[in-house]
């Protein structure tokens, strides 16, 4: 029992790093193949180490490197050991990518890697660059990794509170890409103002792309199942799906006959598997799926939500007071 549970763990940890791995690569093509050539700013600590190396030439990599040796210790601190390994791991593999990217890709006269879409092709290539990179982030996050710098910040504020990650993200970014307004590097303010409006569409972009993905690998739908074979469906599921089957009395208003109905809620990504086991058993059942907006508790999400034991504490006391003031002397 121990040696099939210790082989499953490092089976899910394996897995873990290799998407964690694919997520980096995809991230690091995205980022110096479609958005560096442009000089298009972007959001984060790589996007800020690109703004400080379009500026200054000081290498974006080094600057990546420093800021996420800081940021380390919060996540130490909020995000445990575990959480931390898969970040060190992320941050130096994609320091080490992005490094090699720079040497091995043709460079232009000014030292950027060559313009893959060519001549004044800055929108398309932002678009790409966009959609790259969100699913990239989102390949990194769903497998309990980070690339370090503000995804620290987002996975943090996550882990305690329901907010979209793509939210805090977007906080984080709009501030490193305002900070581009600072640099004289840039040419005059319009110019600067250019490339900050640049910067906020592949904030938005990057970000959609990132709640999207994320989203659609949690949605969840539920089942409601009308069928004479209730009992033969509701074992199937519970033994070969291993989910939980809640068994509703219903009443036919136009047969006038009672029924049972199985209520069962599932991720979307089970859906074809479940009508299939419905068809096998009884291909005439009626059958009603729907989408929820969310679903919290074992098996799910968790509810993200903090109680305040203080708040709590006194609104238990005015009852007991209510109660007390109630009762005859």
């Amino acid at each position: 029992m121990n040696y099939e549970l210790n082989h499953k763990m490092i089976l899910n940890e394996t897995k873990d790093y290799f998407f964690i791995t694919l997520g980096l690569l995809m991230y690091t093509i995205s980022f110096t193949v479609f958005l560096m050539p442009y000089q298009i700013v972007a959001g984060g600590v790589t996007g800020l180490s690109a703004i400080i190396y379009y500026a200054t030439g000081f290498h974006l990599e080094n600057t990546y490197i420093i800021i996420n040796g800081i940021l380390l210790i919060v996540a130490l601190k909020i995000l445990g050991f575990k959480f931390l390994m898969k970040t060190i791991y992320a941050i130096f593999t994609l320091y080490f990518m992005l490094k090699f990217a720079q040497d091995i890709l043709p460079t232009q006269e000014n030292g950027l890697p060559f313009k893959l879409m060519g001549e004044g092709q800055d929108f398309m290539s932002m678009i790409i660059g966009c959609v790259i990179t969100g699913i990239a982030l989102a390949t990194v996050f769903s497998n309990n990794g980070s690339t370090g710098g503000t995804d620290i910040i987002a996975a943090s504020i996550n882990k305690y509170h329901n907010v979209s990650l793509g939210s805090v993200l977007i906080a984080a970014d709009f501030c490193i890409i305002g900070s581009c307004m600072f640099f004289p590097q840039f040419g005059n303010y319009v110019e600067r103002a250019h490339k900050v409006m640049f910067g906020f569409c592949v904030m938005a972009m990057e970000n959609y792309t990132l709640d999207y993905v994320m989203n659609a690998r949690r949605q969840s739908v539920q089942f409601m199942i009308f069928t004479n074979k209730w009992q033969e469906i509701a074992n199937a599921i519970g033994t070969q799906m291993n989910h939980g089957v809640t068994i509703l009395d219903g009443h036919g208003w136009y047969t006038g006959q009672n029924i049972k109905v199985l209520c069962i809620l599932a991720k979307k990504n089970e859906s074809t598997n479940m009508f299939r086991l419905i068809k096998m058993i009884d291909p005439q059942a009626f059958v009603s799926q729907s989408s929820v907006i969310g679903v919290y508790g074992e098996g799910f999400d968790e509810m993200k939500v903090r109680i305040k034991e203080e708040k709590m504490k006194r609104k238990k006391r005015s009852n007991e007071d209510s109660i007390r003031n109630q009762q005859p002397a």
